[in-house]
């Protein structure tokens, strides 16, 4: 198993796009799947944003501006992820658009993220560092998770809390 804090996130961003791909297929068990989104984007943001960004932003050549546009781009996810939540008709048109402004969202961050935050990381800090950062980010984000963090209430504060911050 990975302990490179970018190898951990990178192999979320595949799992997000692998869950997105299931989510598309009107025969899948979308509520399920969508249940098991919602746990892992909301997991590895708050894992992100209370381990990996604060460390990252302590090296010089780890540009700030884009550490907190990610965690400016997570609220953003939040927001699109309770509004799919919201739509209970899985079969619905609505629930469609939502899906897809949810994808067009973290696709958006993803790729920002990977060029810009994850591609400094890799080239700035030393790999000791990385692995103990990929540690703190997997045990936070199993806390996260063992506290119910995919729950449309858990959401629902989440996105209320990130809203009034981005506000």
């Amino acid at each position: 198993m990975a302990t490179d804090v970018v190898e951990l996130i990178l192999a979320d961003h595949r799992r997000f796009e692998e869950l997105f791909r299931e989510l598309r297929d009107r025969t899948a068990d979308r509520t399920a799947l969508l249940g098991d989104l919602a746990e892992l984007l909301v997991a590895h943001a708050e894992a992100e944003e209370s381990k990996v960004y604060p460390a990252l932003k302590r090296y010089k050549q780890v540009d700030d501006h884009e550490v907190d546009h990610g965690a400016e781009e997570h609220a953003e996810g939040h927001q699109a992820l309770l509004a799919l939540m919201e739509v209970s008709d899985t079969e619905s048109e609505e629930w469609e658009d939502k899906l897809e402004e949810l994808v067009e969202a973290l696709n958006h961050h993803v790729d920002e993220e990977e060029r810009t935050i994850l591609n400094d990381a890799r080239e700035q800090v030393a790999e000791e560092r990385r692995a103990e950062l990929g540690k703190d980010f997997v045990e936070e984000r199993q806390e996260r998770i063992a506290d119910g963090c995919g729950d449309i209430e858990y959401v629902r504060r989440l996105a209320k809390a990130t809203a009034d911050r981005i506000d």
